[in-house]
């Protein structure tokens, strides 16, 4: 493949030195069109790729060069593949996946880790592969624009819009929570929020937030562990429910095992010592005791001329947030292609602005064995995959 010349589709850049340039791997011809508009000539190249590539993991070396995608993306970084590969003659130094925040955009993504990790090793070993990370929303306020990462940015943001103008009476003849507190506590509160969904893919929400609700958890001895068994067993109340007290023998520890059927599968829950030295769980009881006895009868919060009685503080962030959003334009962004060249360039490429993840490897051999189980020919590995992490799932597409 020496031999050939720069593929048509790259739009190159001006540097020759590949130390300073970089080159952006970018979903389709619509963003890729935008990102070569939007670029800094000087150092950024553009290759579009057209649809999904090839799954090396599954083919030999005859049909990956015989695909026109991965023939392309060799010629463009210049180190070829195989027993030919130098790494030497990379010619970007930092290589930068831009794909869409959907599913397909992840799966684009997967495939193409999946061919650096299999072909081109030692980039990834070098640390030269990145992994673009544009916004998924535009929030406009009057004049006033923003671009956000992720949901829990929007949180953030809508919080901080909202407290502008809001007070908390915690009490119906009680005290109105200063302004730094109510902040504080909020911010405290969103971050838990943001704890509990991520958790939720390990244990039951209900579960969760009934801890949220208890408070500390003592697992000491027996009486203890079973007090607190019993407690979670008045909040949650849903079918087809077990608690079972747990005993470690050699680690003298007690826990509790939480069992339940979920649209036909076993979700199991444990609490134990390893739960309680998680950060995660430190979170959520810090918050806890923030809000402990905070909120009484006839609490409520307003914001402007609207007021809304409430019964717990949750109750309150939930309904500020819905306030703020009625009051801005929130755009969120489906694909690349939706984003203008100027938008593009301010959001995702800008070195002053933009936010990279680099891929790195920790551990080989976890890595191999998961592109393996994932990528390879054979089924049955994925299938149990799948079957035990089904209940995991964030990005469902149907």
């Amino acid at each position: 493949m020496d031999s050939m010349g720069l593929p048509g589709k790259l739009a190159d850049c001006q540097e020759k030195n590949p130390e300073n340039c970089e080159i952006y791997l970018v979903e389709g011809d619509s963003a890729g069109g935008s990102a070569k508009q939007g670029r800094d000539r000087k150092n950024q190249a553009i290759l579009p790729l057209k649809g999904k590539i090839l799954n090396v993991e599954k083919a030999r070396i005859d049909k990956i060069l015989s695909s026109q995608e991965i023939t392309t993306l060799i010629t463009a970084l210049g180190t070829n593949i195989g027993a030919e590969f130098d790494v030497e003659k990379l010619r970007y130094h930092r290589i930068i996946i831009m794909t869409d925040a959907d599913v397909d955009g992840a799966h684009i993504r997967t495939l193409l880790l999946t061919f650096f990790f299999r072909q081109m090793h030692a980039l990834v070993e070098k640390g030269h592969i990145y992994i673009a990370q544009p916004p998924l929303f535009k929030v406009k306020q009057g004049k006033d624009e923003r671009y956000l990462k992720d949901e829990e940015e929007l949180d953030q943001y809508l919080i901080e819009s909202a407290l502008n103008d809001a007070t908390l009476l915690t009490k119906e003849k009680g005290d109105v929570l200063e302004d730094k507190q109510l902040r504080s506590i909020s911010k405290e509160m969103l971050l838990t929020e943001s704890i509990i969904k991520r958790l939720s893919n390990r244990y039951d929400e209900t579960l969760l937030r009934a801890i949220h609700h208890i408070g500390e958890i003592n697992l000491d001895d027996e009486v203890s562990t079973k007090n607190y068994m019993e407690q979670l067993k008045v909040h949650m109340t849903q079918d087809n429910i077990n608690f079972e007290l747990k005993h470690d023998n050699e680690t003298k520890k007690y826990s509790i095992e939480i069992n339940q059927f979920v649209h036909g599968n076993l979700n199991t829950s444990n609490i134990d010592s390893e739960f309680l030295m998680s950060g995660e769980y430190k979170q959520i009881i810090k918050t806890s005791l923030l809000v402990k006895d905070l909120i009484g009868p006839g609490a409520s919060i307003s914001r402007g001329e609207k007021t809304k009685e409430i019964g717990s503080f949750q109750e309150a962030i939930n309904w500020i947030l819905q306030e703020a959003r009625t009051t801005l334009n929130i755009q969120r962004y489906k694909g690349l292609g939706e984003m203008n060249p100027d938008q593009l360039w301010e959001t995702t490429m800008d070195p002053a602005a933009r936010r990279l993840l680099k891929v790195t490897i920790e551990d080989t051999q976890a890595v191999e064995e998961t592109f393996t189980e994932l990528m390879g020919d054979n089924v049955e590995p994925r299938r149990k995959f799948i079957e035990g992490n089904a209940l995991a799932v964030n990005n469902l597409d149907i």
